[in-house]
């Protein structure tokens, strides 16, 4: 049998994959630090509230809408405090799935987006899905992270089509600052590509910042598309919500949206109970964030309070970058010597290895024992 050679992939087991399992299947106890599902970390959630709010008889109506129910676009309108309006908002079932609607929208086969690296691998898959390429610009670290818009463009090319951001940053925790918006707003502008920004971990700034922009298609001169949805903004990625808003000018915003709506009309992806429940999801966000982040801001503080340990400069997000001496395989090294489970910088396309990734949903009393072990290596 032939298969498309969009899932030609190599997915080979790596060593430290193949370590853990041989571990676990011997029945040795791991501390990992790698938990990013909010549901398994042991946060505390409203779990009365939650299941309440399905039981409404209107999630056995099936009345489908390709861009959504209009009640659930107008509450995400409240969510940016009117700041997009709900015949801007299209709803998909994850920012995955919108992901590959914008990809289909903007891109013929063969095209070009541009990613930022570091960043979270999922992107090249979802590129390869669509039958595009994916090119990379730098993130830059010198006392925090930054955009370097000269970098930025060298990455351009004739079918560059889309630039995609990933607002704060997964897992570097960069937020994009005005300074680099404003550079690269007028790249694109020039270069006539569109702007598509991840904003799943908005909500989690550590620290209030004037120059911050976290939500671009509200600023945006050119076209621009900001995600977001219930997995981080609720912590309930289980719940399948997510969203487009479009921005920039009116013109391309309407030429954008009817050819959005045609794409979301073949595929009515979005559940009828959870758009049902959205209301009373949405308000339980405020609750269930303070749980989180008080939890990311427990185990960043270990961190910061950690001697020999550089913890580089992290503004938001579930995740903690350390930079380490390149005397090591320092992933592997834990895992054998210690029973510790973090993620290599390699995971995250990180230039070099000296990068560990650590998850800041990790249960405190996990990751305090298992930070004190990766300093005694």
């Amino acid at each position: 049998m032939r298969f498309s050679s969009r899932l030609d992939w190599a997915l080979p087991r790596n060593p430290l994959t193949q370590m853990l399992e041989a571990k676990r299947a011997a029945g040795e106890p791991i501390l990992d630090l790698t938990e990013s599902n909010p549901t398994h970390a042991g946060i505390e959630y409203p779990e009365r509230e939650i299941a309440a709010a399905f039981d409404n008889p209107r999630i056995l109506r099936y009345e489908p809408d390709p861009a959504g129910s209009l009640a659930v676009r107008k509450l995400i309108s409240d969510y940016y405090n009117g700041a997009a309006a709900p015949h801007r908002i299209l709803l998909t079932a994850s920012t995955s799935e919108a992901y590959s609607y914008l990809f289909k929208l903007l891109c013929d086969p063969g095209d070009e987006i541009v990613v930022p690296r570091p960043s979270y691998p999922l992107l090249e898959y979802l590129a390869r899905l669509e039958s595009i390429n994916v090119r990379h610009y730098p993130l830059f670290y010198d006392h925090g992270w930054h955009l370097d818009p000269h970098a930025l463009e060298t990455a351009i090319t004739d079918r560059t089509r889309a630039l995609v951001l990933v607002n704060p940053n997964n897992p570097t925790g960069h937020f994009l600052k005005r300074a680099e918006w404003e550079s690269l707003a007028a790249i694109c502008e020039r270069r006539g590509i569109a702007i598509v920004s991840d904003e799943v971990f908005a909500d989690y700034a550590f620290e209030d910042d004037a120059e911050r922009i976290g939500f671009v298609a509200g600023e945006s001169p050119v076209p621009a598309f900001s995600l977001s949805g219930l997995s981080k903004i609720v912590g309930l990625p289980q719940m399948k919500l997510g969203w487009i808003v479009l921005g920039g000018p009116e013109r391309d915003q309407r030429a954008a949206w009817n050819k959005l709506e045609l794409i979301a009309d073949t595929y009515l992806s979005v559940g009828t109970p959870v758009q049902v429940a959205a209301q009373r999801l949405l308000a339980l966000r405020h609750d269930i964030q303070r749980r989180i982040r008080e939890r990311l801001l427990t185990n960043l503080h270990r961190l910061r309070s950690a001697p020999d340990i550089e913890l580089l400069r992290c503004e938001g997000g579930w995740y903690a970058t350390l930079r380490v001496p390149r005397t090591k395989d320092w992933a592997e090294s834990l895992l054998r010597e210690r029973n510790v489970l973090v993620q290599p910088g390699f995971f995250y396309d990180f230039e070099s290895d000296a990068f560990l990734i650590l998850s800041l949903l990790t249960d405190p009393a996990t990751f305090r024992e298992g930070v004190s072990r990766l300093l005694d290596l």
